[in-house]
């Protein structure tokens, strides 16, 4: 994935956002946040984003699964000066959706990543809750 649209870059249009701090132990040999701790707490903005967008109810007897994630590094991560990262569904399809996540520190985006989440029920991919297709403007990415 090449570096994103800046107008991607712009956590104004990002309806949802969170505080993640980093440890210690998510650093690697030149004290950065690595990569593997950097994708954990992508994960955990968007457990965080859905809590947010649907609460727990539209997903009753459903579960979700990424199809696909691409991580965008823009800048460097530090220890221990606190993340933000901001979220946004970008597209709705049948059964999956695709969020934009930005990750910032001190202001500025450090990281960019687009996931594509497909909902599954028991006999496999199922479409999204029409509950949630209901509140998904307000949780979409803004002009």
């Amino acid at each position: 994935m090449a570096r994103p649209d800046p107008a991607l870059l712009d956590t104004a249009r990002y309806p949802f956002s969170c505080a993640i701090e980093p440890r210690f132990s998510d650093l690697d040999l030149n004290h950065h946040i690595n990569n593997v701790a950097m994708a954990g707490m992508l994960e955990d903005g968007r457990v965080r984003f859905y809590r947010a967008a649907s609460g727990q109810e539209d997903f009753a007897g459903l579960a979700t699964m990424v199809a696909s994630i691409a991580i965008e590094y823009l800048g460097e991560t530090h220890y221990p000066e606190t993340l933000t990262i901001h979220g946004a569904i970008e597209k709705l399809g049948q059964s999956s959706q695709q969020v934009v996540q930005i990750v910032t520190q001190g202001g500025k985006p450090v990281v960019f990543a687009r996931t594509v989440i497909v909902m599954v029920g028991p006999q496999g991919p199922a479409p999204l809750p029409e509950a949630y297709r209901a509140r998904a403007a307000e949780w979409s990415l803004r002009p």
